[in-house]
């Protein structure tokens, strides 16, 4: 069994099944860690969760647009709006319901036609069960956006591992400043990983479609939302696999 590592989805469907098929990701024998923000991008993000549930082996992770997915769900309310990407998503799941695919931009955001009811079960059940991290045999770490790295493991606040940037953005500071001066202290990071892989903070940042790495840390959100490239990963041999450019609506 090999062990693969995605990024960022946003419901780009067609993205997806490229990186499967140049990879020869195997259904049922291979593991797939997928970063977590399926949602909110692109119009394929019920095509994108058929996929998923058909991996057997899949660690799903909690992205802060699945969050707020999540909301919608369990209360009816979407807490942006549908703004960031979120017409989309409404979009992907209205086009299940024969009903008006109706979207209108008001002052709180979009207004849709769609209801928690529309959701189904298998898909509201894969939102309710996205893990916040995982963490391997090998002392791998894998979150969506990163943690704080001043606390131990045990006084984490939940919404950090989808939301806080500051494990990355500070890596890469270090990154910078070690090859000015090599005698620097290491790295501080409590928890000690051996390797952490996260996403949320896009490469097309630092104007990239590739993975970075900043010390022990792999970004592979390689901006398959902006534009960019969704990317998979082999964790043993770091060799990955992306789909073209994403564009267009990104539905199969």
């Amino acid at each position: 069994m090999k062990t693969f590592v995605m990024g960022d989805i946003h419901g780009a469907a067609v993205a997806f099944h490229q990186c499967l098929e140049r990879s020869s990701f195997d259904f049922e024998n291979d593991l797939l860690i997928q970063l977590g923000d399926v949602v909110d991008g692109f119009e394929g993000v019920y095509e994108c969760i058929e996929i998923l549930l058909k991996i057997k082996n899949l660690i799903a992770l909690k992205g802060n647009h699945d969050d707020w997915f999540l909301e919608f769900i369990r209360t009816g309310y979407h807490p942006t709006g549908w703004n960031f990407g979120g017409k989309e998503t409404a979009l992907s799941y209205l086009k299940l319901t024969g009903r008006d695919r109706l979207i209108q931009r008001g002052r709180e955001g979009y207004k849709t036609a769609l209801d928690p009811t529309d959701i189904p079960d298998s898909h509201k059940e894969f939102f309710e069960k996205q893990k916040l991290y995982f963490v391997d045999d090998s002392n791998n770490c894998y979150v969506h956006a990163g943690f704080n790295r001043f606390l131990s493991w045990s006084r984490q606040r939940p919404e950090t591992f989808y939301w806080d940037r500051e494990l990355w953005l500070a890596a890469l500071d270090y990154h910078t400043m070690k090859r000015r001066d090599p005698g620097m202290d290491p790295f501080v990071n409590m928890n000690e990983f051996h390797e952490i892989y996260l996403g949320h903070t896009p490469t097309m940042n630092w104007k990239t479609d590739k993975p970075m790495r900043a010390e022990n840390i792999l970004n592979v959100d390689t901006g398959a939302r902006q534009g960019g490239r969704l990317t998979i990963m082999d964790v043993r041999t770091k060799e990955y696999w992306q789909s073209d450019m994403v564009e267009g609506v990104q539905a199969p």
